[in-house]
């Protein structure tokens, strides 16, 4: 594994490429079911497969923003989920990390994300996901692309945001037993989804 490290973190927008972020906090990975689907322009959905439980055939997409965003955790008979593409800068030398999860669930790497709660903004769901499954605080940055998959059997779409690391530190609990710190390249390939490694690259696009 190249550079990196478990648990960490510190700011605010998008990195458009380089530099980052912090100290080790876990290691390895294996990758299993979960999921597949690729990464689509921000808030579509859409996507190439992966290996995984969660089907990967993206079911569709669709262009645009939804005006207000999803509420509610289904809509249309579409389980609505919101997650980040948590980043940090190194406390070693000042580069890019990006913090990978690991589920013992499916035994897979992956960016925090879950599932909206009846009622709950994208964004607020998205930050509540990094908080339970990393432990720390973020700040969102811009959008990036939505993905849509099956899971389950149900098409389900996700919305990721670019978010920064603020205060906290991981304690493994029932969903995430280790999390990594990783420079991007390192980052997708440890990545057990092809559509979450193409959110690494839209994360490093100048």
């Amino acid at each position: 594994m190249t550079g990196g490290t478990a648990d960490g973190c510190g700011g605010a927008t998008a990195p458009g490429g380089g530099g980052g972020a912090t100290a080790p906090e876990s290691g390895g990975g294996a990758m299993a079911p979960e999921s597949g689907g690729g990464a689509t322009a921000p808030d579509n959905g859409g996507g190439a497969s992966a290996p995984g439980g969660d089907n990967g055939a993206g079911y569709g997409t669709s262009t645009g923003t939804d005006p207000g965003g999803e509420k509610a955790r289904t809509r249309d008979g579409v389980v609505q989920a919101a997650g980040c593409v948590l980043w940090r800068r190194s406390p070693v030398d000042g580069g890019l990390e990006v913090c990978l999860v690991h589920r013992p669930k499916y035994d897979d790497w992956s960016h925090p994300k879950g599932k909206l709660k009846h009622g709950e903004e994208p964004t607020a769901g998205a930050l509540r996901e990094v908080a339970e499954e990393t432990g720390y605080r973020a700040v969102l940055g811009p959008e990036l692309s939505s993905v849509s998959y099956y899971a389950g059997g149900r098409p389900k779409r996700v919305r990721y945001w670019a978010a920064e690391a603020g205060p906290g530190g991981f304690a493994p609990n029932d969903e995430v037993d280790r999390i990594l710190w990783l420079p991007p390249v390192a980052a997708r390939a440890r990545l057990t989804q092809v559509r979450d490694r193409d959110l690494v690259d839209e994360l490093t696009a100048d």
